[in-house]
């Protein structure tokens, strides 16, 4: 074969099809593929750079030792006799709240008590107002002083300089926090910042027996060699079984509250991609097979004056390779451009000065963009290759065959690969690869059931005109129909299904509140404050609240046995194991967590009610026996039931209940949760009353996580407009696939006498038809799909209405009448004779 002459005619053949619009279609499906997909890795590849480069400072130091409990001397010991640095802080939330002189208004506040040295990494920043430039510090807060985030200033009216109360301390504000570098994130790190001297804490009076505190001893040190066998050591030493709780993390582990918001972000994102390159990939088939059935007669000719099919094919494969290519780097240059979108809608959630990305979105989207076109576009097209020289003279040969089951599953095994390494989560990849390809599959089937038994459905005796010659149009070629309505069913998938994500699932999870659900949770309530502090409640007319002691145990046994996390592969079992739980003790079942298995009973005083997801995650069943630690004290219990606990209804909820009406000899707090009078100053007025409490305004809270979901809602919704896009690429490939067989089908009718308002009805018939059809199997499809997503990966309550795929039907019908509007419209218009001679030329 010769090279050169190759390159020439793939090069006429690529400037000839480019000038008369054949390759448009195949170009905006790649593009808008590649768009979609290397927009998410670069915004994903940005993202993973500004932690990989923030990693320490996130941290506070190169290794942090955290735990429930003062981390043991032996973990600082160490660090020191290595020649590291330490600094030791503890965070929890209070309230806090002005004098009575400037208003008595109360805050929640996330109190954080630092040490000199504070912090080993990075920089904390401060400013002398609120409305001042932050200048990087190497202080802390003088003894009797507490420096505030800004909005606590104005949430409290107070300034710098005035009285600060926390718990029974008074402190005085003297600077502002501008940035905090080992802060973590997350959908709960809204409340302001209070920071404080830890020769401070004592007075306030905040540390109670049983108060949930978070300790953080973090090391650095000048050797990445020291740094390492430091965090070997400690990873060995808190696996022993002696601590309990304490957790090491370094620059590879992290903190799991980093990027537990911006995961949420990039499955969604993720999704969106997955579905607009499934989508690309059917119309890039389409298109491909009606750009090789177009160029039948030209490859004939070819044929006739001599030229081999190794050189037709090669030519066929480099013009499709440039377009490829093309296609791929006008979809990386759009990819580049929407990522920053990204980053702007996801203000406050992402930095924006984040580091420049490597190369590698670039390559990713050029091999994706070449596998997709590669692997669904190429084999039909090689087909002309094969095309007979005889076809000049006989046109019914050398027609176009399906593509061998070898090459399209070579092809659909690479790209669903590739498309399941971006998801970055299995599941996620799972269920959108795996069920599109179910669906397709069940699709093409129903489809074809449906054509089978259309002509027995109408009769022709009876029926109009109209749809007697649509349903015969549809029935005389099966496959086509089959194609047609399936490839039309998998773009109307997608479409339903992010419909249903967007509108169902975020909106179930926004109305997971009831609205008369508490809107206050209070906590850290002394076993001497009980009685008045209800007497305060009943005093402010709230009548009815949820009212549990609260209990501090960690499960150390289970049916006499001693676990710990290496006992369980799940990481979520580990966690718990590793941790303690809010334990609780009531006469009487809570009415909102109803009992699903064994039995309540009232006094017994060695039973346990266990919500039933913990039960599975740690493989406890009725009759199990449980050793809790509570303190240093021991208590056993056989759990008696399992209670179904409804996470999100915004009641008080626990994991553990032991049905008796008290607990000896254990640390108890007491948590009230209800829903705050109206009365102007209540709040405040409690603080007041009783300083130690943590007063956790719900209303608030939730409003700011809604706050955050809207950004993510709004980052999706920018990226749904690709899939949106790819969809309607679908539905037009899907609808002039067949263009050229309808027109001579219609210049036929119209030469036997059919007029052109027959034919109009003829045409809106069938596609309205095929519309319908893929529309209803593309809904129900749906809603299996949106359920597994809902179950498996965003784990959301999934609400959508049974209507759904009667509205799918009718978007079907709609979406493919217009597409056939718009691709098809000049078929009715050709003359009749010039499409019968071309016909039959």
């Amino acid at each position: 074969m010769h090279l050169s002459s190759v390159w020439r005619l793939a090069w006429r053949s690529l400037w000839r099809d480019a000038r008369a619009g054949e390759l448009r279609l195949l170009a905006v499906a790649v593009a808008l593929a590649v768009a979609a997909l290397t927009s998410v890795a670069f915004f994903a590849n940005r993202l993973e750079g500004g932690l990989q480069r923030d990693a320490r400072q996130l941290l506070g130091g190169d290794v942090v030792i955290a735990s429930d409990n003062a981390p043991p001397p032996l973990f600082a010991q160490q660090a020191q006799q290595r020649g590291m640095r330490t600094v030791q802080t503890l965070s929890f939330p209070t309230m806090g709240r002005s004098t009575d002189a400037q208003g008595g208004a109360a805050r929640l506040v996330a109190l954080k008590v630092v040490d000199a040295g504070y912090p080993l990494r990075g920089a904390l920043q401060t400013a002398l107002a609120a409305d001042q430039p932050g200048a990087i510090t190497q202080d802390i807060p003088a003894p009797g002083e507490a420096w505030v985030d800004a909005p606590l200033l104005t949430a409290l009216e107070l300034n710098v300089g005035d009285t600060l109360l926390l718990g029974d301390a008074r402190l005085r504000i003297a600077r502002v926090i501008t940035l905090e570098p080992d802060r973590g994130a997350g959908f709960l790190g809204f409340a302001p910042r209070v920071m404080i001297a830890a020769a401070d804490i004592a007075a306030t009076g905040l540390v109670q027996p049983a108060s949930r505190i978070n300790w953080r001893l973090a090391v650095a040190g000048d050797d990445e060699k020291t740094i390492a066998a430091y965090a070997q050591w400690a990873g060995v030493e808190a696996e022993k079984t002696i601590y309990h709780g304490l957790r090491v993390e370094s620059m590879d582990s992290g903190r799991p509250e980093m990027k537990q918001t911006l995961e949420r972000a990039e499955k969604f994102l993720n999704l969106v991609a997955l579905l607009a390159a499934l989508l690309s990939a059917v119309a890039v088939a389409l298109a491909a097979r009606s750009f090789a059935a177009r160029h039948l007669d030209a490859a004939a000719m070819l044929r006739v004056l001599g030229l081999p099919q190794r050189r037709i094919a090669g030519a066929y494969a480099l013009e499709f390779t440039a377009v490829g290519l093309a296609a791929s780097a006008v979809g990386v240059l759009l990819g580049w451009a929407v990522h920053h979108v990204f980053v702007w809608l996801l203000a406050g959630l992402v930095e924006a000065g984040l580091p420049a990305p490597d190369g590698w979105p670039v390559v990713f989207g050029l091999g994706m963009g070449l596998t997709l076109l590669l692997a669904f576009g190429l084999p039909p097209v090689l087909q002309l290759a094969q095309v007979p020289p005889l076809r000049v003279m006989r046109r019914e040969l050398g027609a176009l065959k399906p593509a061998s089951l070898g090459v399209l599953g070579l092809g659909v095994m690479g790209f669903a690969a590739l498309l399941m390494a971006v998801s970055r989560d299995a599941k996620l990849g799972s269920i959108a690869v795996g069920g599109f390809a179910a669906a397709t599959l069940l699709f093409a089937g129903l489809a074809w059931l449906a054509v089978r038994s259309l002509r027995a459905l109408v009769n022709e005796a009876t029926a109009p005109r109209w749809l007697v010659l649509a349903t015969r149009q549809i029935s005389a070629r099966p496959g086509y129909a089959v194609v047609q309505v399936s490839s039309l069913a998998v773009g109307l998938l997608a479409l339903v299904l992010l419909v249903l994500l967007r509108t169902d699932l975020i909106a179930s999870w926004r109305a997971a509140t009831p609205p008369d659900a508490p809107n206050r949770f209070v906590i850290n309530i002394q076993p001497d404050q009980a009685q008045d502090f209800q007497a305060a409640l009943s005093r402010a007319g709230v009548a009815h609240y949820d009212w549990y002691p609260m209990i501090r145990g960690r499960l150390v046994a289970v049916n006499g046995r001693a676990i710990s996390p290496a006992d369980y592969v799940e990481e979520r079992a580990q966690r718990m194991v590793d941790r303690e739980f809010n334990l609780s003790n009531a006469l009487q079942s809570p009415m909102h967590n109803p009992i699903t298995a064994g039995r309540w009973t009232p006094g017994e005083q060695d039973g346990a009610s266990v919500e039933e997801g913990i039960a599975k995650t740690l493989g406890l069943h009725l009759g199990d026996t449980l050793v809790f630690d509570m303190g240093g004290i021991q208590h056993a219990a056989r759990i008696t039931s399992l209670r179904k606990v409804d996470w999100g209804s915004m009641r008080a909820n626990f994991f553990v209940m032991f049905p008796v009406a008290q607990l000896d000899d254990v640390a108890t707090t007491y948590l009230a949760a209800y829903r705050a009078p109206a009365a102007p100053g209540f709040d405040n007025a409690l603080v007041r009353d009783f300083p130690n409490i943590t007063n956790v305004d719900m209303s608030a809270t939730l409003a700011q996580v809604q706050r955050v979901l809207e950004q993510v809602v709004r980052a999706v919704e920018f990226l749904f407009a690709f899939t949106l896009a790819a969809g309607l690429v679908v539905l037009f490939a899907a609808v002039t696939a067949t263009r050229e067989e309808r027109a001579r089908d219609y210049a036929l009718m119209r030469a036997m006498g059919a007029s052109g308002r027959l034919l109009r009805q003829v045409q809106r018939a069938e596609l309205v038809g095929v519309g319908l059809l893929a529309g209803l199997l593309a809904s129900g499809m749906a809603l299996a799909v949106g359920w597994a997503l809902a179950r498996w990966v965003f784990d959301f309550a999934w609400t959508a209405p049974l209507w759904v795929p009667l509205a799918g039907a009718v978007a079907g019908g709609c979406l493919a009448l217009l597409a056939g509007w718009w691709g098809l419209r000049e078929v009715l218009q050709r003359p009749v004779m010039a499409t019968l001679r071309e016909a039959a030329e």
